[in-house]
C-alpha cells in the first residue's frame, strides 16, 4: 500500500484556498496606511472640538466679507480672459506635447523599449515636479508674464495628460492598424490612420479634463506671480481685502463649474452617453466606427478596391451637413486658439531674451543647499505627508456616502442622484486654494486649515470617482440578486459594494498621490507642510534652497507613486 493510498479522500466538497503572500502583503499595507491617518489627524488635532472653536472666527471672517465687492465689468471680463487665454495656452502645450511622448511610452508604438521606457520617465518626472517650482524657475528665466505660467501648467500638465494618452494607445484594436500597415504605408500613415482615429475621442476628453484642472491651478499660480484672477485674488488678500478677493474667488468658482459643465456636455456630444448611462456612439465614436469598418476590409477584397482613406487616389469627400458642422468646430477651435495666443501675452522676444542667459539663470538653483534649516525642512516634509493622509481619511469618509447617493443604480430615486451629482460638480468648482485661504482665516495658519481644505476637495474628486465605478458595475448581478427577493440595501451591499471594492481602493490611492501634491502646494498661503519655505526661498533668492525643497518633495512623491502602482496592480 503506498502513501497516497493512506491519504483520506478529500471528496467532491469544495475546499478553502489559503490567502496568498501578495494577498496578505496588501492588506497589511492598507491597514497600515490606515493606521498612519488616523495617526496624522489625531496629530494634527483635526476633531470636532477644533471646528467648534473656529465657529467665533469663521463668523468674523463672515462679517469681514459681506458683502462682496466685485470689480467693475470690463475689468471682470478682462481678467477672466487673460485667465482662460493662459489656461488654453497651456492645455494645448500638454496637448502637442503629450502626443509624441505618448506614442514613444505606448508598449504597441514606442521603436524600443530603452525609448518607451525614457518616455515614461518623462512622464513620472512631470507629475512629480510642482507646477509652483516650475513657475518660479520660468519666472526667474523669463520674467513676468503669462509665458511662466503657460510653460508651468502646460509641461507639469504632460504627466498626466501623456500618461493617459499613452494607457489609450495601448488600449487600441490593431485590427486598423494591421490593415493600414498591409497597404504599404508608412510609419507616420500607420499612426494617422490606423491609431490616432481610434484614440481621438480619449485625447478629446482628456484635455478637457485637464482645462479644468488648470483652470484651478491658475489660481494657485497668481500668488507666485501669474496674471489673470489668481494674481488680483493674491493681491486682495495680502491687503486683508477680503471682500475683494472673496468676490474674484466667487467668479474663479462659477469659471470651474462652468467649465466642468461645458467640458461634460462637449465630452457627451462628441463621445454620447445614453439616458441609463450606457455609451451612445456620439459623432466621433460614428466616424470612428465607419474607420474600423473601412480598416478591416481586406485590399482587393469585395469590390477589388483598397481602403479608401488610404487609396492613392482617394479624392476630397463631399461637403455634408456632418461635414460642414466638423469643419465649422475646427474653425472654432482655431479662432479660440489664436484669441489665447493673443490674449495670454506671451511675448516671444521675452522666451528669447530669457533662453539667452538660461545657463546662468539655472546655475542659480545648484548647488542644492539647506540654508541652515534642513530639520525644519524635514520637519515639514512630515507635516505635508500628514496633512495628505488626514485629508485623504476625512475625504473618504465624506465622499463614500454622496458617492453611492450619486449613483444612479444606488441611489433610491433618479432626483436623488442628479443633486448628488450637482453637489460633486460644486466641490469640484472650488479651488482648493481658495478653501485654504478660508480655513488659514478661520482656524488660523498651519496645517489644519490645509487638512480641511483637501479634505473638502477631496468630496468632490474622490465623490464623482466612486459614483462612476458605482456606475460601471455589472447590472445583470444585481437584477438577479434583486429578482431572488432582496432588498436594495441588500444588493448593495452584498453584490453592488463588493464588485466596486477594488476601484475603490485605486481611487483613494489616487486621491492619496494628490494629495501629497496639493499638501505642498497650499503651504504657499500659509495651510501648513513645507510648501511656506518653498515659497520663502524663492522670495528671498535662496534658490539652492528651492532645489533642495523640490527634490525632497520629489523623492516623497515617488514613494507614494511606486506603492500606489503596486498595490493597484494587486487589487485590480
Amino acid at each position: 500500500m503506498t502513501v497516497t493510498e493512506l491519504r483520506p479522500d478529500p471528496g467532491p466538497g469544495p475546499t478553502v484556498p489559503r490567502p496568498s503572500g501578495p494577498g496578505a502583503a496588501v492588506v497589511l499595507v492598507l491597514l497600515g496606511l490606515l493606521a498612519a491617518a488616523v495617526w496624522a489627524t489625531a496629530e494634527l488635532r483635526l476633531n470636532v472640538a477644533t471646528l467648534v472653536d473656529s465657529v467665533g472666527n469663521a463668523a468674523d471672517f463672515l462679517s469681514r466679507t459681506v458683502p462682496l465687492d466685485f470689480p467693475p465689468l470690463g475689468e471682470v471680463l478682462a481678467l477672466s480672459a487673460q485667465t482662460l487665454a493662459i489656461v488654453v495656452c497651456a492645455t494645448l502645450l500638454a496637448v502637442l506635447v503629450s502626443l509624441p511622448v505618448a506614442v514613444l511610452a505606448a508598449a504597441n508604438t514606442t521603436p524600443g523599449r530603452s525609448v518607451r521606457y525614457g518616455a515614461r520617465a518623462v512622464v513620472v518626472v512631470a507629475r512629480a515636479v510642482p507646477d509652483v517650482v516650475l513657475a518660479i524657475v520660468f519666472f526667474r528665466l523669463f520674467g513676468l508674464g503669462g509665458l511662466a505660467g503657460v510653460l508651468a501648467m502646460g509641461l507639469h500638465s504632460v504627466g498626466m495628460v501623456g500618461k493617459l494618452y499613452a494607457d489609450a494607445i495601448e488600449q487600441i484594436d490593431e485590427g486598423p492598424r494591421t490593415a493600414v500597415r498591409s497597404t504599404g504605408a508608412r510609419r507616420w500613415q500607420e499612426l494617422v490612420s490606423g491609431v490616432l482615429p481610434q484614440v481621438l475621442p480619449a485625447l478629446v476628453a482628456t484635455a478637457l479634463h485637464r482645462f479644468d484642472i488648470n483652470l484651478r491651478i491658475s489660481v494657485l499660480l497668481g500668488f507666485v506671480g501669474v496674471g489673470g484672477l489668481g494674481f488680483e485674488i493674491a493681491t486682495a488678500l495680502r491687503r486683508l481685502d477680503y471682500q475683494r478677493g472673496m468676490a474674484l474667488a466667487l467668479i474663479v468658482l462659477v469659471l470651474c463649474i462652468g467649465a466642468e459643465l461645458l467640458s461634460g456636455a462637449v465630452r457627451r456630444a462628441l463621445l454620447g452617453a445614453g439616458d441609463d448611462g450606457a455609451r451612445a456612439p456620439g459623432p466621433l465614436g460614428r466616424r470612428l466606427g465607419r474607420v474600423r469598418a473601412e480598416l478591416r476590409r481586406e485590399p482587393g477584397a469585395g469590390t477589388g478596391t483598397r481602403p479608401r482613406i488610404l487609396a492613392p487616389d482617394t479624392t476630397i469627400p463631399p461637403w455634408s451637413p456632418r461635414r460642414l458642422r466638423g469643419a465649422g468646430y475646427a474653425l472654432l477651435t482655431g479662432v479660440v486658439v489664436l484669441a489665447s495666443l493673443w490674449g495670454a501675452d506671451l511675448a516671444p522676444w521675452q522666451a528669447f531674451a530669457g533662453l539667452a542667459g538660461a545657463v546662468d539663470t539655472l546655475g542659480l538653483f545648484w548647488p542644492p543647499s539647506v540654508g541652515g534649516i534642513l530639520p525644519e525642512l524635514l520637519a515639514e516634509l512630515v507635516v505635508t505627508v500628514q496633512i495628505a493622509l488626514a485629508a485623504t481619511l476625512i475625504g473618504a469618509v465624506l465622499a463614500l456616502p454622496v458617492g453611492c447617493l450619486a449613483a444612479r443604480n444606488v441611489a433610491p430615486a433618479r432626483w436623488v442622484s442628479t443633486a448628488f451629482r450637482s453637489v460633486v460638480v460644486l466641490v469640484r468648482g472650488l479651488p482648493e486654494l481658495v478653501l485654504a485661504i478660508v480655513f488659514v482665516v478661520i482656524t488660523g495658519l498651519g496645517p489644519v486649515a490645509g487638512a480641511l481644505a483637501l479634505s473638502i476637495g477631496a468630496v468632490g474628486l474622490l465623490g464623482k470617482l466612486v459614483a462612476d465605478s458605482l456606475e460601471e458595475t455589472d447590472v445583470r448581478v444585481q437584477q438577479a440578486v434583486r429578482a431572488a427577493g432582496a432588498s436594495r440595501l441588500q444588493v448593495f451591499t452584498a453584490v453592488t459594494l463588493p464588485q466596486a471594492a477594488p476601484a475603490f481602493v485605486a481611487h483613494l490611492l489616487y486621491q492619496l498621490d494628490v494629495n501629497i501634491r496639493s499638501a505642498t502646494l497650499l503651504g504657499v498661503v500659509g495651510a501648513g507642510g513645507i510648501g511656506f519655505y518653498l515659497l520663502n526661498a524663492s522670495r528671498v533668492l535662496e534658490y539652492g534652497v528651492v532645489t533642495t525643497v523640490m527634490m525632497m518633495i520629489f523623492a516623497v512623491v515617488m514613494l507614494v507613486e511606486l506603492l500606489a502602482v503596486w498595490l493597484r496592480r494587486r487589487v485590480a
